[in-house]
């Protein structure tokens, strides 16, 4: 592991499960990092309980006190920059950002999506890929871009579909991949191993053309 630790904050808006996840990778010496802060944009969420059990500094700024998105982003930037952090987690924090803020962080910000990009962008991808019959489903980490869901992948995670699937049965299975591979990729990044440069990503000095996959518990080969 290298001797730098990688500063982190992580903006959530809800419970915090993928935060939780990443905060174990540190305990458990599997993550070179330190989280610096976490923000919700929602006050009263689990997720800020999280951090402060950890010993995090847990802040809120609730979009619901602005009057237009601008500002809001205005604001967060300057919460987040007051950290320093090296890296931002997007961490089911459920804002759209607007440009000057995702340029502000171009190639340091990760986000998680639960869907095999570029398949079933925006929400509710649990319930859209039961709808369409398929028969495999995921979860994706990507660059933040300004184009919703649409940054460079950097890892995702493939699980089958199975014919008695519901919406929460196949949520709890994506779920669980996420927790194993949105630290993976964070660590990626600590040890320099990935990087983002002119919307194309990077791992190992190699610009990733396929993407890397999680599957059956072992990463295919890039």
């Amino acid at each position: 592991m290298p001797a730098t630790v990688l500063p982190i904050v992580v903006l959530i808006s809800g419970s915090g499960s993928n935060l939780q996840a990443i905060i174990d990778a540190i305990n458990d010496q599997k993550l070179n990092a330190e989280i610096r802060a976490v923000i919700s944009n929602r006050p009263g969420v689990k997720g800020l309980e999280r951090a402060k059990a950890a010993g995090i500094p847990a802040k809120v700024l609730d979009h619901n006190d602005y009057d237009d998105r601008d500002s809001f982003d205005h604001d967060l930037k300057a919460l987040i920059d007051s950290f320093q952090p090296q890296l931002v987690i997007l961490a089911g924090f459920m804002r759209i950002l607007t440009k000057d803020f995702v340029d502000h962080y171009e190639g340091r910000m990760l986000n998680i999506h639960p869907s095999l990009l570029p398949d079933f962008t925006g929400l509710n991808t649990h319930r859209r890929v039961l709808e369409a019959g398929r028969n495999q489903h995921g979860v994706s980490v990507h660059f933040v871009t300004n184009e919703l869901d649409s940054g460079p992948l950097v890892i995702q995670a493939v699980v089958p579909v199975h014919s008695d699937d519901t919406v929460e049965s196949l949520a709890h299975r994506i779920q669980q991949q996420e927790h194993i591979i949105y630290p993976m990729a964070i660590s990626w990044f600590a040890e320099k191993r990935l990087s983002c440069k002119n919307n194309q990503a990077f791992l190992d000095n190699r610009a990733l053309k396929e993407t890397p996959r999680w599957i059956n518990n072992k990463l295919e080969t890039y």
